[in-house]
């Protein structure tokens, strides 16, 4: 059995004083009551802590070796105390945050030390990874909480959306005043670059109202991320869906422009997922209504 703490401030005031009556008066315990808790405690460690006469008391070696420890165990006691009534302020925390590339340095970065100021005691690190892989990193800990604009199917995973998330069908002018697009079929005299085979991205157009799943492109180039479909793009090498809020200096500079405009793609919602039974939940919902304020860019 572990010492009580009552105990531990009778032994405290007792060898502040080396006088029992003085002590009890201490800690408002008659004598002989606080000789029964000193007594409990030596048996409870199997030493003594006293040697007492008639005329005077002492701390044994045993005693001189607990007092310290005593103390800081009552201090460190008072601090729970202190620090479950919010008196010693946020508790330092660490949170790693995972993102892919291209939306960590272009929106999540820039937010750190708004984050930061706002969530007093949380210091965040960035994890960069994408899809599935974040999902695994969250799931299996390594990553506290992740952004992604996946469909979630894993019931150990929860999330707050945080923004919708639009795509577009773009290429250059050169490219399309080379090959002009001005029915769907049009398409099919131009590559396509997209993220893999599965091509995650163009489904947000092929699935929309007017979109088609039968094109034959001129080719498929596999990038692997969203910054490298957008530089390959930006060459003129072919189109690709994109994320609007990615090339929206693209298109104001019409360095990038829509394709097929009339075609609306379908459209996602970026979200910060977390595990359901973590129980930092509520503070991770906190961090989201955060994120929600700070615009896509």
């Amino acid at each position: 059995m572990l010492p009580d703490l009552e105990s531990l401030r009778c032994f405290l005031e007792a060898a502040r004083l080396l006088n029992f009556r003085a002590a009890s008066k201490a800690v408002g315990l008659i004598p002989a009551a606080l000789g029964q808790r000193i007594r409990k405690l030596e048996e409870q460690l199997d030493v003594r802590l006293f040697d007492r006469t008639t005329r005077k008391v002492v701390l044994t070696e045993a005693g001189l070796a607990l007092l310290p420890e005593a103390r800081r165990t009552l201090a460190a006691a008072h601090d729970c105390v202190q620090a479950a009534r919010g008196d010693l302020g946020p508790a330092p925390m660490d949170i790693v945050l995972g993102t892919r590339h291209e939306l960590g340095l272009s929106w999540i970065v820039p937010m750190l030390p708004i984050l930061e100021e706002r969530h007093s005691g949380i210091t965040f690190h960035l994890y960069f990874g994408s899809g599935g892989d974040l999902e695994l990193q969250v799931r299996t800990r390594r990553v506290d909480v992740a952004v992604s604009s996946r469909r979630l199917n894993d019931p150990e995973l929860d999330f707050d959306k945080l923004h919708r998330e639009d795509y577009l069908l773009v290429a250059t002018p050169a490219a399309l005043a080379a090959r002009p697009v001005k029915v769907v079929d049009d398409l099919e005299s131009h590559l396509l670059i997209a993220l893999s085979d599965e091509m995650p991205l163009f489904r947000y157009w092929r699935d929309a109202p007017g979109g088609r799943d039968d094109l034959a492109f001129a080719g498929l180039r596999r990038m692997g991320t969203i910054a490298a479909i957008r530089a390959r793009v930006l060459e003129g090498t072919g189109v690709a869906v994109l994320p609007e809020y990615l090339v929206r200096p693209d298109l104001a500079a019409r360095r990038l422009v829509p394709v097929l405009p009339d075609i609306t793609p379908l459209h996602d919602s970026f979200r910060l997922i977390f595990r359901s039974d973590e129980p930092r939940v509520p503070l991770y919902r906190a961090i989201a209504a955060s994120m929600r304020e700070m615009p896509l860019r």
